[in-house]
């Protein structure tokens, strides 16, 4: 079967919208005027790239979104098709709200490719080979020697309990007071973020959100109907005047922040800062949740929102992925103990438990002495990448907005651009995958600011691209 034939979409380089958000509203469009009837085959990939002058990569995420949405169906090996009316329409309710989301699972899908050969400085973690994988096969190894039912069976609704002992403790050595039956395992930070939103969350609710912050976050809310409230991000952390002004005329219930080596500018929640957002808390009653996932990277002392308050308002999440390993998606949070039981119930009929295989494992990493060594080993590690990442980023023309020794992330712009998007756009052709602070505000505003993640700044074509961008803007 020969595709329909297509007069070429009008898509503009200077239109501050990513060129994949171009394409999907053109192709909707003709759907919705009939100009594509119901089941007309587009161009294949490489075609509709060849004729639009933009990457395959750029074309597959834009159907796929099309797909997600309800206009285009996929067919193996044949290619993308309209849907019918009647399709689009059994699916309008997951459509709508799975495109409430659609600007943060673009580039989720984008940098969680088998992306190889790909240059990846606005990646959100470390690189494979940092992580401490030998540890992780010696603790396998010991975890397979021992018979028992974790090997088959569910683990307990709030978690491995010997685990949960083990983070209390932790906890209080940050001078956070907690028991265990304060803490609910999840898989991943993600998981304990997501757990929190359903049960505080209504739809119309206004939340409060740091901005720039953390875009998966935003996609939670936005599914769940939330208003997002941007509360701007300083170099001493949240703008708490701003922040007052804002609770009085939207009165949210909730404070989604994190505050320590921050996604995505890196820097971390000022003393003096910490003590007024939590006045704020109180005076307008105020839930506050938290997000520590970044916290073990930073050697020496730190200022924790849960330390001051006890857990009285804060819910603290926490979590392994960015230091012990991804794939094995262990988290964790603290809170009150009627509020953990609530959550625990809610855990439960959203997904029944965690897996205490990779909890146990994850405990004996952190009692085997080996944890600590591996801390110290990727905060130098780290060190060292910041202080080269943030020369590269200079020499090539990049303002950084505030420089720190500590954690993964550089938040970098060019004063003379406005949107970085089109800067994002033109480096993905390169195979270089930026990330463009739209994507880290409530509501993508424009935003001339990147975030770089030092691990992921090794690779030279990095800063030749941004050089040349630097001395020819319209190349």
């Amino acid at each position: 079967m020969t595709y329909t034939a297509m007069t070429p979409l009008n898509l503009d380089s200077r239109d501050p919208r990513p060129l994949i958000e171009q394409i999907v509203v053109g192709i909707k469009q003709r759907i919705d005027e009939r100009a594509l009837r119901a089941g007309a085959r587009l161009p294949s990939i490489r075609r509709f790239a060849e004729d639009h002058g933009v990457s395959k990569f750029t074309v597959v995420q834009a159907f796929d979104r099309l797909v997600a949405m309800g206009y285009l169906k996929s067919r193996h090996g044949s290619g993308f098709y309209v849907t019918q009316r009647s399709d689009i329409g059994d699916t309008a309710n997951q459509a709508c709200q799975l495109d409430r989301a659609m600007d943060v699972l673009w580039l989720l899908r984008n940098a969680l490719q088998e992306q190889s050969h790909i240059a990846m400085p606005g990646a959100g973690w470390l690189p494979g080979e940092w992580m401490d994988g030998a540890g992780i096969q010696r603790s396998l190894r010991l975890l397979a020697r021992k018979s028992g039912a974790h090997l088959t069976a569910y683990g307990l609704p709030a978690g491995y309990e010997p685990f949960r002992a083990l983070l209390a403790r932790r906890l209080e050595d940050q001078g956070i007071g907690c028991s265990a039956r304060q803490i609910v395992t999840t898989r991943g930070a993600s998981h304990a973020l997501d757990l929190i939103a359903r049960f505080f969350v209504k739809p119309g609710d206004a939340v409060l959100v740091d901005d720039p912050g953390y875009y998966t976050l935003f996609g939670y809310l936005k599914l769940s109907g939330a208003q997002l409230v941007g509360v701007p991000w300083t170099p001493q952390g949240p703008d708490t005047a701003v922040m007052e002004n804002l609770i009085q005329e939207y009165r949210p219930k909730v404070f989604f922040t994190n505050t320590l080596l921050h996604n995505p500018t890196g820097v971390s929640i000022s003393q003096a800062v910490a003590h007024r957002v939590l006045q704020l808390a109180e005076r307008y009653d105020l839930v506050i949740v938290e997000d520590d996932i970044y916290g073990d990277l930073l050697a020496g002392p730190a200022t924790r929102l849960a330390t001051l308050d006890q857990l009285e308002r804060v819910l603290f999440v926490g979590g392994f992925s960015k230091t012990v390993s991804a794939s094995l998606r262990v988290g964790f949070l603290a809170c009150k103990y009627e509020i953990a039981e609530s959550l625990t119930d809610l855990k439960l009929l959203t997904g029944l438990t965690t897996s205490e295989i990779d909890e146990r494992l994850i405990h004996e990493l952190l009692t085997d002495g080996y944890f600590r060594k591996h801390l110290d080993k990727l905060r130098s590690r780290l060190r060292r990448a910041r202080g080269e990442a943030i020369r590269h980023l200079e020499r090539v023309g990049l303002e950084i907005y505030q420089e720190s020794e500590e954690g993964m992330f550089l938040w970098a712009r060019r004063t003379a651009t406005e949107n970085a998007t089109r800067l994002a756009a033109a480096a993905a052709k390169q195979d270089i995958m930026l990330a463009p602070g739209a994507l880290f505000r409530p509501q993508q505003e424009a935003s001339p600011w990147l975030r770089f993640n030092a691990a992921g700044c090794g690779n030279p074509a990095i800063f030749r691209f941004l050089e040349n961008e630097r001395t020819d803007p319209d190349r």
